[in-house]
């Protein structure tokens, strides 16, 4: 089993109440470590994409502390995001390729780009949902 099989069996997408409660514990910075390992960000692209500097995730790395609140609801939607897309694509390495691609559909923008936001990750799962029925821009 690949270390993104075991974080998705922790969170389960089909369950809200779970997703909030892990959302207001905070996900702990070992979660944060497999999923950086499982996609090709740098922790200046983790900076961005989270809203708080380098220097923020390496306290939170030394201290072993949980993520704040926000910050988790962002690293939740993205592993649900991830998850999604090894499910369309057949495994992370595909996936990654995607996301680091131009895409046509979202206007040549690199889906990697709209993990930042809110309203980028439902364009994605969107999109996601398109490739996985056939509907190819």
């Amino acid at each position: 089993m690949n270390t993104n099989q075991t974080i998705y069996k922790t969170l389960n997408n089909k369950d809200p109440f779970q997703l909030i409660e892990v959302s207001r514990d905070g996900v702990d910075f070992g979660m944060f470590s497999t999923l950086v390992c499982d996609m090709p960000f740098s922790i200046n692209d983790w900076s961005k994409i989270l809203h708080i500097s380098e220097r923020t995730i390496q306290r939170y790395k030394r201290e072993n502390r949980k993520f704040d609140s926000i910050h988790s609801d962002r690293l939740i939607e993205i592993i649900l995001l991830l998850d999604k897309g090894i499910e369309v694509f057949g495994n992370s390495n595909n996936f990654t390729i995607w996301l680091e691609s131009a895409n046509i559909a979202l206007g040549g923008i690199k889906p990697k780009d709209l993990l930042d936001n809110t309203f980028g990750i439902g364009l994605l799962k969107d999109e996601l949902v398109k490739i996985e029925h056939g509907i190819l821009a």
